[in-house]
């Protein structure tokens, strides 16, 4: 075939242009998903579920539930999976029985979005257009303003001083009721600490102290900071009085720290764990002059160690060892617990850290070849184990393993005086790699959380979103699945059983989408032990996937 000189060019310039990603798997035949990011109605009342098999008569409480439920406004679309309008969800268990009910988040976001029917706020992938009522200087100097933080908290529910909040990684948080999902307060971390933001993933210790991160930038440049919030209130209308920054560490770039979703704590330590994703804030800061998302501005550097800082909690001391390993990626630890000297941390990891760019709405609404190529760009992530030694002095030996533990395949290697190399463990056997890896980790917490555990629970990736539930025995490495055709499991949360001595007494749920099936979404409650389903509750309304949840508890015992 005949080939112009021309055409040739144009096809060379045309394939440099391209970003050329790399392939992590060779997928093929994905079905379309596109009704997870399909805009549905709240339903502020509570309806009754279909019932399937058996619901456990223990089970007595509201199971929460956060994740984006509008992803256009008027004409107007989001462009990322993150910026879609918080939906709340409630799946009350009571003797048996479920019943549903939802309700969009009453933040500023949403409320102005709605008042001027068009996207108002701009969001983590989307970025506003100046108002079309505004003359041509007005829209010219809006370019100019720095963006204004949404408190669109689609991620997850959390608890501090024993109130439930949403929340997601701006400063703005929202006080929620449980039972009616109604927003009752916008609270704001700045009016406690100097912090701009903090993570949607806090730890909570026995006593209900709870710890998060934030970041706070000066002209000294970037600092990450250990959040330490009261356990109780002194006043009914008390939200996050007594917080106090722990203590604040440097970024390792002034102007582009790490992006972090969430943190590990053990019973004594704050491990802050520094990847090479980088938030280049010159870039955030201009995102409405140049046209571009916040997301714009985050990359990965895979030039860059990882870098575990440890903090000790009663003291806020930062330990001058710095851990170092090979370049990842991590959204979510699993659990952290100390050892005979040696800090075990578990986590959920990939070795690339370009996934956030691949959840475009529009890649989630894809079919076919193209779907396929979405899938197979994005980087596996698996459950690994790294260990730190924490005391390294100067007896401490060079270039050799400091790791004594039995059966443990992990390294830290001491190769300067305050610098350990550390490698992981996989905590999983070849058989996760037919699941596509695992994400979304839970425990059973209330028992487990800092402490030796042998479970976890967490949803396999064959897809963009989870296709199965999976439970890991860490004694052996051996999984159970469940698993259905068609059927897209949420995030596993563990309830333990009333008066249970086992550590996997109890009953896991997931919300499980059916994108290609009307009004089929169901409730599945799943014996923890043995991984088999008791029972699942068919709710008549469209829901879409969603990110996090957590069971607030509201038997007697």
């Amino acid at each position: 075939m005949f080939i112009s000189f021309k055409h040739l060019i144009t096809e060379v310039k045309k394939s440099k242009s391209r970003k050329i990603r790399k392939r992590f798997t060779d997928a093929h035949g994905l079905p379309c998903i596109e009704n997870i990011v399909t805009s549905v109605d709240d339903t502020p009342e509570p309806i009754s579920t279909n019932i399937i098999g058996t619901i456990p008569n223990w089970i007595n409480g509201n199971f929460l539930r956060n994740g984006p439920g509008k992803f256009e406004i008027g004409n107007q679309r989001f462009n990322h999976w993150f910026d879609g309008m918080a939906l709340l969800h409630q799946f009350k268990l009571t003797n048996g029985e479920v019943t549903y009910k939802s309700r969009f988040l009453s933040s500023d976001s949403y409320q102005s979005n709605k008042e001027y029917n068009r996207i108002v706020v701009s969001e983590f992938g989307t970025v506003t257009m100046p108002d079309p009522c505004k003359n041509f200087f007005q829209r010219f100097l809006s370019r100019f303003e720095l963006p204004k933080p949404s408190d669109n908290a689609n991620v997850s529910f959390v608890r501090y001083k024993g109130d439930f909040y949403v929340s997601t990684e701006t400063n703005v948080m929202h006080k929620v009721d449980p039972e009616t999902l109604e927003t009752t307060k916008k609270v704001n971390w700045s009016d406690f600490i100097a912090v701009n933001g903090a993570t949607a993933h806090p730890h909570t210790e026995p006593d209900g102290t709870t710890f998060n991160m934030g970041n706070s930038y000066s002209r000294k440049g970037a600092y990450y900071n250990i959040i330490r919030v009261p356990p109780s209130k002194n006043a009914e209308e008390e939200t996050l009085e007594g917080t106090t920054i722990l203590c604040s560490i440097p970024s390792m770039e002034k102007t582009k720290p790490s992006y972090y979703h969430s943190f590990a704590m053990s019973e004594n330590y704050v491990v802050f764990i520094e990847q090479p994703i980088k938030m280049d804030l010159l870039k955030i800061a201009t995102c409405k002059l140049t046209r571009k998302s916040i997301k714009d501005g985050i990359s990965w550097d895979p030039k860059l160690n990882t870098i575990f800082h440890v903090i000790h909690k009663p003291t806020g001391k930062v330990s001058s060892t710095k851990y170092l390993a090979k370049p990842l990626s991590t959204f979510h630890q699993i659990n952290a617990y100390e050892e005979d000297g040696f800090l075990i941390i578990d986590m959920c990891a990939s070795d690339d850290g370009q996934a956030i760019a691949n959840y475009n709405i529009q890649n989630l609404r894809k079919s076919g070849e193209a779907l396929d190529e979405v899938y197979n760009t994005l980087c596996r992530v698996f459950p690994r184990r790294f260990v730190l030694p924490l005391t390294v002095d100067s007896h401490t030996p060079y270039n050799q393993n400091l790791i004594n533990l039995p059966n443990s395949t992990a390294t830290s290697i001491r190769i300067d005086e305050n610098k350990v190399l550390c490698t992981h463990e996989d905590l999983h056997g070849e058989d996760l790699l037919h699941y596509g890896g695992l994400e979304f980790p839970q425990i059973n917490y209330g028992k487990f959380n800092t402490h030796p555990y042998q479970f976890f629970y967490g949803c396999g990736f064959r897809h963009l979103v989870g296709d199965s539930l999976i439970k890991m025995d860490l004694h052996g490495k051996i999984m159970k699945v469940w698993e259905q055709p068609g059927l897209y499991p949420s995030e596993p949360i563990f309830v333990p059983a009333p008066d249970a001595t086992e550590e996997d007494g109890g009953v896991i749920l997931s919300v499980v989408v059916t994108p290609n099936a009307d009004k089929s979404t169901f409730l599945l409650v799943l014996d923890a032990k043995t991984f088999k389903e008791l029972g699942r509750a068919v709710v008549p309304v469209n829901i879409p996937y969603g990110f996090h949840g957590t069971f607030n508890n509201t038997a007697h015992y």
